[in-house]
C-alpha cells in the first residue's frame, strides 16, 4: 500500500481543496479555485474561505485540521482498520494519518471524501445482525474473524469505543451498535429507553430502533443523520471546530452556548442545546465530551445547525464527572449551574427552571430504573 502524500478532498463531486503532507508531517490544506468562488468555510474558525494555504498549529490530530481528523475513525473503526492492515501484514504504528484519510476514501463519517480511494469499499445489502454481532466479539477477543472483510466495510469508518455496523433497512442508512466486553447485555436496550427518554424531554433525536437479539435485549439502531435523501451532509463535532481533543476534558457548557450562537446565530439552537444539557445532568450522561456534540451545515439555508442528540446513555467520564463542565462544575452541577449557563439562550429564568424542572421529572419517571 503506498502512503498518501496529497490528496484531493470532495464533496458531492466537487473539489473542495488539496491536503498535502508538509516536510514536518502535517497536514497543509489549501481550498481550489471553483470553491472559493461557489463554496462554504468547511471549519469557519480554522479554515476560513481565503486563498492561502493553512497549516494546522499543533499535532493534536496528527498534524491534522480537525474538520479532517472528524473524517477518521476512533475506537472501534480504528480497531478495524489496524485489523486490516495487520492482515495485509502492514504494521498500523507505521500508517500516518494522511494515509488513514485514503483508506477512510469516500466512506467516511460527514460529507467529505478523499481522493485518490487506497481501499475502496463495496455496500453490501444483505447482513444479519446476529452474525455480526459474534464476528465483533472475536476481534475483541483478538481471535481470527473469517469475517474481517465485511466488517471493516460496514464499521471501519464510524468512531466511538462500541462495536457498530452501517446498513442499509428499508433502503435508508443506519448505524447500529453491539455491546462491547465492558458492556452490559442490556446496553442496547438502555441506549434505546435513553433516547426515547430524550424525545420526551423535547430534545431533538433521530429515528431509533431496537433490533431483536436472541443473546440480549436488543441491538440499539440509529438511522444516520449525516445522510439525507442519498445526500451527505457536511458534519463537524465541537473537538473539530475547536481544534482540541475528546480525551481532554477542557470545555464548559459556557463554551458550547457561546460556540453554537457564534455558528448558528440563532437562539433555538442555545435552546436546544440547554435542554440537552439538562438531560445529560439529570440522566447521568456524563461522557459528553466534545466528540459527542456536532454541527451540520445546511446547504439550502446556507447556516449551521446543532445536529440531532446522539450517544446518550448512563455513563461516566474522567474521575466520574461530566466530561463537560457546568458552569465550572463537573461533580455535581446543580440547579443554579443549569440556570447560569442557561442565560445565554435569552430565555428567562422562570422558563430555564420550568424546562430543568419538567425534564428532570421526566427523566425520573422514565429512566429511573437506571439511576
Amino acid at each position: 500500500m503506498k502512503e498518501s502524500k496529497q490528496l484531493t478532498v470532495k464533496y458531492h463531486d466537487n473539489v473542495v481543496g488539496t491536503l498535502a503532507e508538509t516536510k514536518t508531517g502535517y497536514g497543509a490544506f489549501q481550498y481550489s479555485k471553483e470553491w472559493l468562488e461557489k463554496g462554504f468555510s468547511i471549519s469557519p474558525f480554522s479554515l476560513p474561505l481565503e486563498n492561502r494555504v493553512f497549516v494546522p498549529k499543533s499535532d493534536v490530530f496528527e498534524g491534522l485540521f480537525g474538520v479532517f481528523s472528524d473524517s477518521l475513525p476512533d475506537g472501534w473503526g480504528r480497531l478495524l482498520v489496524d485489523r486490516m492492515l495487520l492482515k495485509k501484514g502492514i504494521p498500523p504504528a507505521t500508517v500516518r494519518a494522511m494515509t488513514r484519510l485514503g483508506i477512510v476514501g469516500t466512506s467516511g463519517m460527514g460529507a467529505l471524501e478523499y481522493v485518490p480511494e487506497l481501499w475502496p469499499t463495496e455496500e453490501k445489502e444483505r447482513f444479519d445482525l446476529e452474525q455480526l454481532s459474534k464476528e465483533c466479539e472475536l476481534i475483541f477477543q483478538d481471535k481470527e474473524c473469517d469475517n474481517l472483510d465485511e466488517l471493516f466495510q460496514r464499521g471501519g469508518s464510524p468512531g466511538g469505543a462500541r462495536p457498530k455496523v452501517l446498513v442499509r433497512i428499508d433502503g435508508e442508512p443506519w448505524l447500529v451498535k453491539f455491546p462491547s466486553p465492558m458492556d452490559k447485555p442490556s446496553i442496547g436496550k438502555e441506549e434505546y429507553n435513553y433516547m426515547q427518554c430524550a424525545a420526551l424531554c423535547g430534545i431533538d433525536v433521530p429515528e431509533v430502533r431496537l433490533f431483536p437479539s436472541k443473546e440480549g435485549a436488543g441491538y440499539f439502531g440509529v438511522k444516520r443523520f449525516d445522510r439525507v435523501n442519498e445526500k451527505k451532509i457536511h458534519t463537524i463535532t465541537v473537538s473539530g471546530i475547536l481544534e482540541t481533543s475528546h480525551r481532554v476534558p477542557n470545555l464548559d457548557y459556557h463554551d458550547l452556548m457561546k460556540l453554537t450562537y457564534i455558528l448558528t446565530k440563532d437562539s433555538r439552537q442555545t435552546e436546544k442545546l440547554y435542554r440537552q444539557m439538562c438531560f445529560n445532568i439529570f440522566a447521568h450522561n456524563r461522557d459528553d465530551h466534545s466528540k459527542n456534540f456536532s454541527y451540520l451545515y445546511d446547504e439550502d439555508e446556507k447556516r449551521w445547525k446543532l445536529t440531532p442528540a446522539y450517544d446518550l446513555t448512563y455513563s461516566d467520564s474522567l474521575g466520574g464527572e461530566h466530561a463537560t463542565c457546568v458552569n465550572g462544575n463537573g461533580q455535581n452541577p446543580g440547579m443554579e449551574d443549569l440556570l447560569e449557563v442557561g442565560k445565554a439562550t435569552g430565555m428567562s429564568k422562570t422558563k430555564l427552571k420550568s424546562i430543568a424542572h419538567e425534564i428532570k421529572e421526566i427523566v425520573m419517571i422514565e429512566l429511573g430504573e437506571y439511576l
